[in-house]
Formats: structure tokens, sequence, C-alpha cells
């Protein structure tokens, strides 16, 4: 069965490719930004335990899935399950762009105006990704890739 993890900067089309996977070939679908955060003000990661034991309710439901998101420990977690990986890896230029174009996303947000309230938190945020040092950042999505030794692929651009 065909288990996918898709990672990259904020902006880079993860959930847009995800969706192309779900449409062509029915895997089952999970964003990461929907459990890697508690619903408090400001947002706090969830502890790694609690992400982790939603991960394996989702990936024990579904036989084939495709997962996504930034956060490198918790698709660290699903190495050992995924058959393959894609790293898109978008200059931060071109993830900007594309954040600024993204449509609404009803399950991370209540309202349009609501995510566009967050967008100049975003794009500082993406533009950080080349220095970040923690697991979201560009040193901690190579190293993934590097140490991921089954079916993977970077893409630099769009595809």
């Amino acid at each position: 069965m065909t288990k996918i993890l898709i990672f990259g900067n904020s902006g880079s089309g993860k959930s847009t490719l995800a969706k192309q996977f779900v449409t062509r070939q029915g895997l089952a679908h999970l964003d990461l930004d929907t459990l890697a955060w508690l619903p408090t003000e400001p947002p706090t990661r969830t502890p790694l335990s609690a992400a982790f034991d939603s991960i394996t309710q989702f990936t024990a439901q579904h036989d084939a899935w495709v997962i996504e998101g930034c956060y490198g420990d918790l698709l660290e977690l699903l190495t050992t399950q995924a058959t393959d990986m894609i790293y898109l890896c978008l200059d931060s230029g071109q993830c900007i762009a594309n954040a600024q174009n993204r449509p609404w996303e009803s399950h991370k947000y209540a309202s349009k105006a609501a995510q566009d309230a967050n967008l100049s938190m975003l794009i500082d945020w993406i533009g950080e990704y080349d220095s970040r040092t923690d697991t979201t950042g560009k040193l901690a999505h190579d190293t993934l890739f590097n140490c991921f030794d089954k079916s993977k692929e970077k893409r630099v651009a769009n595809q």
C-alpha cells in the first residue's frame, strides 16, 4: 500500500500535492497542521506524544495514506511506515507568493478573514526557513530527506 510523506516550507504546495494523490489514488489525507497545535492563544505545540497518538490512530485506520506538513519531528516518527517521500524545496520567495494567493483553508481557520489576519506572521515565518534551527527548518528537512532510504524525490520547483 502507498504511504507518502510530503514536507517542505509553508507555502511550498504540500496540501495541493497531497490533494492530487487523494484524487488520483484515493489515499487518505492527514494535514499535520490539524494536530500539531493546541487551540490556545497564543497557539502552542501539541505534546509530541499526543500528536503521535493521533497520527497512530490515523495510520491504523487507513492502509494507504498521504501525510503532509513541515514538522520534522512528527514526520520522522513515520519514516519506517512510509513507502515514499516527497520534499518540496522551493525558494522562500515562491513560498511567500503561494501563501499570499492560497484559498481559504477552512479546516484550519474559521474564516478567510481569520486566515488573512495571520498572513503577515506566516510570511515572516516562511522567510526564516533557511535559518530556522527547529524541526520545521531547511536543515531538519534536508536531514530527514537524506536519511530516508526508500523511494524519495526532491522537487525544487512546482512540477
